[in-house]
């Protein structure tokens, strides 16, 4: 690779890095292509971007865009994930994914501008989706309003038999 398709390849991962929020570093040592390709497919659905990377361009573009914490997992096969602004999406096809393969495994992470552990990123993927969340909450309100039905009709039938 000569100098200038590195410098152009450390600029559009720069550009690429600057429009997401979230990254999380990845090892896909043990993926062949075709898993590589099926995760990239399953990322992208989820609106999220897997780039296979050298290590010292991933460090030039992450240092271009002052974001520090990554460089100790950058070492051997990396794959970066370009979470966009949504972290929970990235990291629900992670955590599938690698539950079918076991592989790639999650490094270290960056959400919202905090570097995280694997495990938080695992935490994140295992969480509810927001409908499943609005689902929830709508069946607590839900059972809290027919508990008051229940009590005003209790209510109502007990001073029924009191005046009759």
């Amino acid at each position: 690779m000569s100098k200038s398709e590195r410098q152009q390849m450390v600029e559009t991962l720069t550009e690429a890095v600057k429009g997401s929020a979230n990254i999380y570093v990845t090892d896909f040592a043990g993926l062949n292509v075709a898993k590589i390709t099926d995760l990239r497919r399953k990322l992208r659905q989820a609106g999220a971007r897997y780039v296979v990377v050298k290590n010292t361009l991933a460090q030039r573009a992450l240092a271009a865009n002052r974001v520090t914490g990554l460089d100790e997992a950058l070492a051997g096969p990396t794959g970066l994930v370009l979470a966009g602004d949504d972290p929970l999406p990235a990291a629900k096809v992670l955590g599938q994914f690698a539950k079918e393969h076991q592989k790639p495994s999650v490094r270290i992470g960056l959400v919202d501008g905090r570097t995280v552990d694997a495990a938080y990123i695992k935490r994140l993927g295992d969480l509810p989706s927001k409908q499943e969340l609005l689902g929830q909450f709508a069946g607590c309100l839900n059972g809290v309003l027919y508990q008051v039905v229940g009590a005003l009709e209790a209510l109502k039938n007990k001073r029924q038999a009191e005046t009759a």
